[in-house]
């Protein structure tokens, strides 16, 4: 057997080692991305009793990437979705997100659909650095103050919600007092905070009663407000507690305009049974953040859309369900990074290309805008005059003054 001299094997040691070293085809230089697939973690409430607030939504996103794979994905790389169930529950939702980018090995994070469970996620994701685009929560929480790697809102900053009320009830109602009523949680305190932004700005009176998301007498907080003898009320709270003071304010012969928050219902045939007369609904408001009215001529293709993607699904009741549009912006906002990101895309460079975001989704009442320190996407609404049965689109866009000052 022939003997290598001892240089000629270091030399062909060195080389192997250089092969080796080389990048090849197909590679992952980041975790969940490969020349071929950029695979996407997902987590919405997929069941339970909070699952009307995020089934559909994901279901959205899902079939928008499918529209995507079909025309031959970003850069030659076809989208991968994992999708978990949070539950709507903070350590769920922690706990999916841990199993997303830890076992799955995401590119990143597409998930979120109640604002306190996707917040308790803001210090893992943020050690992790890894960018999570919310799917339809604000999760006002977690962008402010921002952070380099999380970004959400599609649907609309909680501090927005107030305010766009506010400027509603001025413009249009020509309040000049509201009676406010909020929760006295983070949710009331963020909304609130940006309700007194254009309250100033309108010169507006407002007087604000806050409650317990879990009250189950509004008597007492309606009787403050209606002493005031306001031009308009604007009720800012969840569903539930929406329908007792509605039903109290025609128990109570109230005739004022009734302005309801985006949050304070999912379904308006729902409202209008919980609320018990469709008199108590007489001279009512409710807050939108689509472009148009479920189903209407400027969002028609969205339900289209669905229809294809899930004809069996569509044809059951109550499907879509009312979120189900909301899932869109924020796969739009993902896909436009990424390929704003070009052929070697990375995590950094998705998440600068984010911060630079600016596009109409056709979807939302207002554009997507995001900026150096600008996290939440959207800041406007649509109003919907709603009579118990009749639906109809009030004039206008309202948006928040509201501005982050950290």
């Amino acid at each position: 057997m022939s003997k290598r001299a001892p240089g000629r094997l270091s030399a062909l040691a060195a080389a192997c080692f250089a092969v080796m070293s080389l990048p090849v085809a197909g590679f992952a230089q980041e975790p969940g991305l490969t020349d071929k697939t950029i695979k996407i973690g997902m987590f919405a409430p997929l069941s339970g009793p909070n699952m009307a607030y995020g089934f559909d939504v994901a279901n959205a996103a899902r079939m928008y990437y499918d529209k995507i794979n079909k025309e031959g994905g970003i850069n030659g790389r076809k989208i991968e979705v994992v999708l978990e169930d949070d539950r709507c529950n903070a350590n769920d939702l922690v706990a999916a997100v841990k199993k997303l980018v830890e076992r799955d090995q995401v590119f990143l994070l597409n998930g979120g659909s109640c604002s306190a469970a996707v917040v308790a996620a803001k210090d893992y994701v943020v050690r992790s650095k890894i960018p999570l685009i919310m799917l339809n929560a604000s999760g006002d929480g977690a962008l402010y103050p921002p952070t380099d790697y999380i970004f959400g809102a599609f649907s609309i900053s909680q501090y927005a919600v107030g305010g766009a009320i506010v400027d509603f009830a001025a413009k249009t109602l020509g309040a000049k007092k509201i009676a406010y009523i909020n929760h006295d949680d983070a949710y009331g305190v963020w909304n609130l905070e940006g309700s007194k932004a254009d309250a100033e700005a309108h010169k507006v009176d407002l007087q604000v009663e806050s409650i317990s998301p879990t009250i189950t007498d509004v008597t007492a907080p309606f009787f403050k407000l209606r002493a005031v003898n306001p031009d308009a009320l604007a009720i800012v709270t969840y569903a539930r507690p929406a329908a007792l003071l509605i039903k109290k304010a025609y128990e109570l012969g109230f005739n004022k305009p009734i302005i309801l928050s985006v949050a304070g219902t999912a379904n308006l045939s729902q409202l209008a049974e919980n609320v018990g007369s469709k008199d108590a609904l007489k001279n009512f408001y409710v807050q939108d953040v689509l472009a148009d009215l479920p189903g209407g001529p400027k969002i028609k293709w969205v339900y289209d859309m669905y229809k294809e993607a899930y004809p069996d699904l569509a044809a059951k009741p109550d499907h879509p369900q009312a979120y189900m549009p909301y899932g869109i912006p924020s796969a739009m906002s993902i896909v436009n990074a990424l390929k704003d990101a070009g052929p070697q895309p990375t995590r950094e460079k998705v998440l600068e290309a984010l911060k630079k975001q600016h596009f109409d989704s056709g979807v939302m009442a207002g554009p997507v805008v995001f900026g150096p320190q600008e996290r939440a996407a959207n800041k406007s609404t649509i109003f919907i005059k709603f009579d118990g049965t009749n639906q109809v689109l009030q004039p206008g866009v309202y948006t928040s003054r509201w501005q982050f000052k950290g």
